[in-house]
C-alpha cells in the first residue's frame, strides 16, 4: 500500500481499505463475533472480532476528537489523555472496554459513521491543510489520519482474512 501524499490519494486509500474491511466483517458469522479467538493488540492477549471492530472504532473516534480539538484551537493530547505512544496495547484494551456493552452490529454502525465523518473532514480540507505543514511533530494531518484509518483497516482486514481461513471459511 503506497503512502498517500495528497488528499485524493488519502481518500482513495481510506475508501479502498475500508471497503475491503467491511466485506470481511460481513462474512463473519454472528455466532462467533464475541469469541476471543484472534491474537489481541497487547502481547499475550486474545480478542474477539467485536473487539477488533471496537479497536478500529476507538481509533476513528479518537481521530475525530483530535480534529475537533484542533478546530477549536485546543491542545491535542496525543495519542490520548493518560496514554503514551508506547502504551498502545493498553489503549487497545481501553477501546475494547469502551464498547464492550455494544452489540457487534452497533459497533460496526458507529465505525461506519465515524469513518464517514473523517472522510467529510478530508473532503472539506485542502491539500495544504492535510499535507502542507507538520501537525504533530514531523507528521502532517493527512499522515496522522492515514496512520489511524487506512493503515489499521488494512491490518484488520488481513487479520480477519487469516482468522477466517484458519477457521475453514
Amino acid at each position: 500500500m503506497a503512502v498517500p501524499q495528497d488528499k485524493a490519494a488519502l481518500l482513495a486509500a481510506i475508501d479502498g481499505e475500508f471497503s475491503k474491511l467491511c466485506k470481511e466483517f460481513a462474512q463473519v458469522p454472528a455466532a462467533v463475533v464475541d469469541e476471543p479467538s484472534l491474537p489481541g493488540h497487547a502481547k499475550d492477549t486474545m480478542m474477539s472480532v467485536n473487539n477488533l471492530a471496537a479497536y478500529l472504532l476507538g481509533w476513528n473516534e479518537l481521530v475525530l476528537k483530535w480534529l475537533a480539538r484542533d478546530a477549536a484551537g485546543e491542545p491535542i493530547d496525543f495519542p490520548e489523555t493518560g496514554f503514551k505512544w508506547n502504551e498502545l496495547g493498553r489503549l487497545a484494551q481501553k477501546f475494547y472496554h469502551d464498547y464492550e456493552a455494544l452489540p457487534f452490529t452497533q459497533v460496526i454502525e458507529r465505525l461506519i459513521a465515524a469513518q464517514a465523518h473523517i472522510v467529510a473532514h478530508i473532503n472539506a480540507s485542502s491539500d495544504e491543510q492535510l499535507y502542507g505543514q507538520p501537525w504533530y511533530g514531523k507528521w502532517t494531518q493527512g499522515r496522522m489520519i492515514q496512520f489511524n484509518t487506512s493503515s489499521p483497516y488494512n491490518n484488520a482486514h488481513g487479520r480477519l482474512r487469516k482468522w477466517r481461513k484458519g477457521k475453514g471459511d
